[in-house]
């Protein structure tokens, strides 16, 4: 019984360090925010903070790889479906998961998120549909490598969009809008 109130404190901590973290990254870069500032804006003592991270560089870097984890099981769940409707469950449940965490996911995507961060996306993206940055010599295959990448970087810029604009359109709108996009390149 104790071990699920610890866990659950745990969890409180590090969700009120990550919200901490991201108020101020909205403000300014990680490069000017420091410890103090951090645990004094959580409300949590430097050493519990210690306890979980080395530094804020650690904690963001944690939050990166956990939501890279999660695109990966998501793209994971959508690639290979044909089915329409399927296919819009799953981008469905990815713009929920957005408009949940949109402080989080528009802070990751903003010119104060962690540039490495974007970039590793974009290649987890790309690799995860089959798609590499080599020459090949297949021109169809190259055209159609031009469209999904054409595809990707409207849809990662639509998305910081519609977080930027208080998510203008519901979340059902904007799984169609991806989806019809994505179709073009099927």
């Amino acid at each position: 019984m104790k071990e699920m109130k610890e866990s659950r404190k745990t969890r409180y901590t590090r969700m009120t360090l990550q919200d901490s973290l991201f108020e101020l990254m909205e403000k300014k870069p990680i490069t000017k925010i420091t410890i103090k500032e951090l645990c004094e804006n959580a409300d949590i003592n430097r050493t519990t903070f210690y306890a979980y991270y080395t530094d804020q560089y650690d904690l963001l870097r944690k939050i990166e790889d956990e939501t890279l984890s999660w695109v990966k099981e998501t793209l994971t769940n959508l690639i290979g479906k044909t089915d329409k409707y399927e296919s819009m469950e799953v981008l469905e449940g990815i713009f929920q998961y957005f408009a949940e965490n949109r402080k989080h996911i528009q802070v990751l995507m903003s010119e104060q998120g962690d540039i490495d961060f974007q970039k590793q996306l974009f290649t987890l993206i790309y690799q995860e549909c089959g798609i590499s940055p080599s020459a090949t010599a297949d021109a169809n295959v190259s055209i159609k490598e031009d469209y999904f990448v054409f595809v990707v970087n409207g849809s990662i810029g639509l998305i910081q969009y519609w977080l930027k604009n208080g998510l203008n359109r519901s979340v059902k709108e904007m799984a169609e809008i991806i989806y019809s996009m994505s179709s073009q390149i099927r």
